[in-house]
């Protein structure tokens, strides 16, 4: 069983095999004890054996498992042999031993990844075998949208669990938009109390005429936050929150109208938005909005330990400003050009206000728009352009373009789909993604973190829905964002297919209900349901 996904970077088979038993015992060395910890809650669900706690490294000769630190490894990077004395997995950090591990579940098997033994008499075989593996980008993303359709907790648990499995890392979090706010924030209560639900919501594309009549809601307590942000850690997942500003912020408006453009709309009168699209409702540039915002991200700063803090900043119309006249006042007192300026003030207030407290922004490509917020770090998700532009001029990015790696286009053409949204992106398409865009030169290219699959969940009304979106795309996301693969048109994607084929157990084992490779079954169908597909290839922007 070495049809390994992602794809290691050596892999040198042996002749015989270890055998796991109810006497083999499992060794975590020092720093290594919480993947030990991790490993053996896994296996012993799996597999029904105790792995009982080695106390030495020679405890396990022959049939266990060694996990230990090796200071020659870099951080990520995990060195697997197994052969006659054991298995022995070395990492340069518990990360990368943690990574080690996972290949090493793998290895075992699809039924290794189920939570109780289907059987206590079958053998647990790890294949005789050298793998030398380190990842070729730090950032390998999976950003899940919460607002548009609320996953509950248990759901977000299972998906970082499945992130762990394809050795993605950050999590991004993307808790606030137009139709929910998903995060407790105590002084602000009204953000749950109204924000948080809505009282319907459109059921395919915005242009579909049908409607889910009845409420949609939830959010997060600040002590379910924290067991995500725990959980995620354990599993060497770093969560990035995004809280929205300053478009996409209609249902903050619905809580605290003070927070809009007063002098230019009833803002008492808006509700949290029941459609799709993006809303003109933004939030005002005032001294009180900015206050608001702080105190939101001062409960977030105690939440998230993570190095950014994505503010989104993306989709954020100018009309409202232009016939605001304290918008209008501010620009002038502030001596900006226009209002893209206004954004870019905006987005470098909170740029600042959080490099003062240890933390880095990062947005959305728009941020770029109006002049960039020194030391911000860009999330390009229009095309490679906005990449591009970042990086030289010295900014860090997270390549997320919407033509690849956007999951909630559709998978293949035709009237099964269901809810078709934008370009077809098959899972070669998504093999075939190269995240540091050719123009960048070799200094500038150092500025790519690495890369992030975008999951939006406008039409994805449950998680069975969004596993179906997302899998199997994002195994061959991972393994373009670990594994350092040749060309795209080089790339040998019948090979990739192959190992899919064992892969598809693992996730039938998980529990994913991914698009078969055959189309969807008749139960992940929507007839009827209006998507809207775009047709041809996507502009390479």
């Amino acid at each position: 069983m070495t049809e390994l996904i992602p794809n290691p970077r050596s892999v040198v088979a042996g002749s015989g095999e270890v055998r796991l038993t109810a006497h083999s015992q499992l060794y975590a060395g020092t720093a290594t004890e919480g993947v030990g910890h991790w490993l053996r809650t896994v296996l012993w669900q799996a597999t029904g054996l105790p792995l009982r706690e080695g106390r030495e490294l020679d405890d396990t000769e022959g049939d266990g498992i060694g996990l230990q630190l090796d200071s020659e490894l870099g951080p990520e990077e995990y060195r697997l042999v197994s052969d006659s004395t054991g298995v022995l997995i070395e990492g340069g950090s518990a990360t990368g031993v943690f990574w080690g591990a996972q290949t090493l579940r793998q290895l075992l098997g699809p039924d290794a990844y189920r939570r109780a033994p289907l059987s206590r008499d079958r053998a647990w075989i790890v294949p005789h075998v050298t793998i030398e593996d380190a990842p070729r980008f730090r950032w390998r993303g999976l950003m899940l949208d919460v607002a548009r359709h609320f996953m509950p907790k248990e759901g977000v648990l299972r998906y970082l669990d499945l992130m762990a499995a394809h050795k993605l890392n950050v999590f991004h979090f993307h808790l606030t938009d137009d139709q929910g706010w998903r995060i407790e924030i105590r002084r602000h209560p009204r953000l749950t109390e109204v924000a948080s639900w809505r009282a319907r919501t459109k059921f395919g594309h915005r242009a579909s005429p049908l409607w889910e009549e009845k409420p949609h809601g939830g959010y997060y307590t600040q002590d379910d936050i924290r067991e995500i942000v725990a959980y995620a850690a354990e599993r060497h997942i770093t969560v990035v929150p995004e809280i929205d500003v300053p478009g996409h912020s209609q249902a903050a408006l619905a809580a605290y109208p003070e927070l809009g453009n007063t002098d230019v709309i009833d803002t008492p009168a808006l509700t949290v938005w029941d459609t799709w699209g993006i809303s003109s409702n933004v939030l005002a540039p005032t001294d009180t909005t900015l206050r608001f915002y702080e105190g939101v991200f001062e409960e977030v700063l105690e939440l998230f330990p993570s190095e950014f803090i994505h503010v989104g900043g993306d989709e954020c119309p100018k009309e409202q400003w232009r016939e605001s006249v304290a918008a209008k006042t501010r620009i002038t007192e502030l001596g900006l050009a226009d209002e893209d300026e206004l954004q870019s003030w905006f987005i470098g207030h909170f740029d600042k206000w959080l490099t003062a407290r240890g933390r880095r922004l990062i947005g959305w490509d728009e941020i770029l728009e109006g002049g960039l917020a020194p030391g911000a770090a860009v999330s390009s998700w229009r095309g490679y352009g906005g990449g591009v532009a970042a990086a030289r001029a010295g900014h860090d990015v997270v390549m997320c373009p919407e033509q690849y790696v956007y999951l909630d286009h559709r998978q293949a053409p035709g009237e099964d789909e269901p809810v078709p949204i934008g370009f077809v992106r098959t899972l070669e398409d998504v093999y075939r993604f190269e995240p540091v865009p050719s123009q960048l030169s070799e200094a500038e290219a150092r500025h790519v973190l690495g890369t992030q699959a975008n999951v939006w969940t406008e039409v994805m009304e449950d998680t069975a829905r969004v596993d179906y979106q997302t899998f199997p795309r994002l195994a061959a996301f991972a393994e373009v964002a670990w594994s350092r693969l040749p060309a795209p048109q080089e790339r040998d994607f019948a090979d990739f297919e192959r190992r899919m084929a064992a892969h598809y157990g693992r996730l039938d084992a998980l529990g994913v209900a991914y698009r078969p490779p055959t189309g969807p079954r008749p139960w992940q169908r929507r007839p009827g349901v209006l998507g809207r597909p775009l047709e041809g290839p996507p502009p390479n922007r």
